[in-house]
């Protein structure tokens, strides 16, 4: 059984204003990335990944912006990469070969994105939150949640295996231990959890969360910019060219899983799974 990615080859840079999958808004000077397919619990497309990468460029070179925040629209923040990147019935595609490589080009985009972002980037976590909408929590300056939030990286049992540079973050923000448990074995970790194990900031009740967190980052963005970005450049270059061989090493591992026969079944599996649900 081959799987392919159905994602066309053609994805378009889109500008803020034709964005498909997220929305852009800039206000106050925060500059507002919304994860905008709610009925698909914010399932990340390859298209979407494309977007919040030019979206993460606008609003680095905008000088009206001094903050940057991530949030999902409705109940999730994310349910992580769309698995029906994934599959059998590609179009736009010549082979699977092909559409690994491109997906692997735009996942290394957007994680090297969020590591050289230079100014402050703050996570909004409105519910659960799965995947590489959790590893990339750990290049995000500031991570807040609602109590409703979860954090879960299924990747062993869809045959894969961590990114977002998880491989080198985890363990330096939670320890080795439950680094492991998380990213080898699936442990969710509920909201208070993931603020004791120090990848979240704080937590917030749902009906007052955006409330809080915007009141919090309408304060920050008043500060002085240029001393905002100079600290920021300051904190993230003593760990810069370990993240970006962390990317390097984790695409390398991804794309051998990619092809194999246990990231194949365990993909059907979960797709198999889920549309016997519905």
């Amino acid at each position: 059984m081959q799987l392919q990615l159905v994602e066309h080859i053609f994805v378009t840079m889109a500008g803020p204003s034709n964005y498909q999958y997220i929305l852009y808004e800039v206000r106050d000077k925060v500059a507002k990335i919304t994860l905008n397919r709610p009925k698909k619990k914010n399932a990340i497309k390859l298209q979407m990944m494309v977007e919040i990468t030019d979206a993460m460029k606008q609003a680095g070179k905008d000088d009206n912006v001094v903050i940057c925040m991530l949030t999902g629209a409705g109940d999730y923040y994310s349910s992580g990469n769309d698995l029906t990147n994934f599959s059998d019935e590609s179009t736009g595609l010549n082979s699977m070969e092909e559409g690994i490589k491109y997906g692997s080009q735009v996942l290394e985009d957007f994680v090297r994105g969020f590591i050289d972002f230079p100014k402050q980037l703050i996570a909004a976590v409105n519910g659960p939150a799965v995947g590489i909408a959790v590893t990339t929590l750990g290049l995000v300056d500031v991570v807040y949640a609602a109590d409703t939030a979860t954090f879960v990286t299924p990747f062993t049992t869809l045959g894969q295996c961590a990114e977002g540079c998880s491989s080198y973050t985890f363990s330096k923000i939670m320890g080795p231990s439950l680094a492991s448990e998380v990213l080898y074995f699936g442990r969710k970790l509920a909201a208070q959890e993931a603020k004791n194990c120090g990848l979240i900031s704080d937590v917030f009740p749902r009906d007052s969360f955006h409330q809080e967190v915007e009141s919090r980052v309408r304060r920050y963005a008043s500060l002085y910019p240029e001393t905002l970005m100079a600290a920021k450049k300051l904190c993230r270059d003593i760990d810069r060219e370990q993240l970006h061989q962390a990317v390097t090493s984790e695409l390398k591992t991804l794309n051998v899983l990619w092809v194999s026969e246990e990231c194949m079944h365990g993909v059907m599996d979960f797709l198999m799974k889920k549309n016997s649900k519905l």
